[in-house]
């Protein structure tokens, strides 16, 4: 028994069963495709595996539900090698944002202060985005500016290292910023900024 997935992929239905090779294919005619991916017309199923073997190839059946089912001559584990690799090549090429998370008080000492934006310049340097959360409890809420000057205090003092990408905004109790690293060129263009200024 063959196990029959589909996928929808941009609207295209996609499916991951594996197709019926050589002796395993039980129709009685096909249309044949040459390897170079000429048509080389319908033929029986005998006929079909005969120009196959005689290639030294194998005989896949790729269309299974067309009329005649559509039979392709081709060196079936060469195929699976490339599919595997173009897969492999794909993951390798995707990238990955992580987003770290880093909090404050209101009342951060400047030690904390100086700590924190180390661990911060870190995950940058490590190309990852950062999260920077304000905390309000209690009485704090009454003073949003405090946090306020926090985020644009670390916004400044990493000027050189990240962009804002997202300003701050207070949700709740507490008050978020998104900063992204800086590209190299960037980095190089707000070091030639600040050596000019």
């Amino acid at each position: 028994m063959r196990l029959r997935v589909f996928l929808i992929y941009g609207g295209e239905t996609i499916s991951t069963q594996e197709p019926r090779l050589n002796e395993e294919i039980r129709i009685n005619k096909c249309r044949l495709i040459g390897v170079d991916g000429s048509q080389l017309g319908i033929f029986g199923i005998d006929a079909a595996q005969r120009v196959a073997d005689e290639q030294g190839l194998d005989l896949v059946e790729i269309a299974p539900d067309a009329d005649p089912p559509v039979c392709r001559v081709m060196d079936y584990g060469k195929f699976k090698y490339d599919q595997a690799m173009k897969a492999k090549q794909a993951r390798k090429n995707q990238t990955r944002i992580e987003i770290k998370e880093m909090k404050f008080r209101p009342k951060i000492d400047t030690g904390d202060y100086e700590t924190k934006k180390k661990h911060i310049v870190r995950f940058l340097s490590s190309g990852a985005k950062v999260k920077v959360t304000i905390m309000f409890r209690g009485r704090e809420m009454a003073h949003p500016d405090l946090g306020l000057n926090i985020l644009e205090k670390l916004a400044e003092d990493l000027r050189g290292e990240a962009i804002i990408e997202n300003q701050p905004k207070l949700e709740g109790r507490n008050m978020f910023m998104l900063i992204a690293p800086l590209k190299k060129k960037e980095k190089e263009a707000v070091h030639a900024q600040d050596e000019n200024a």
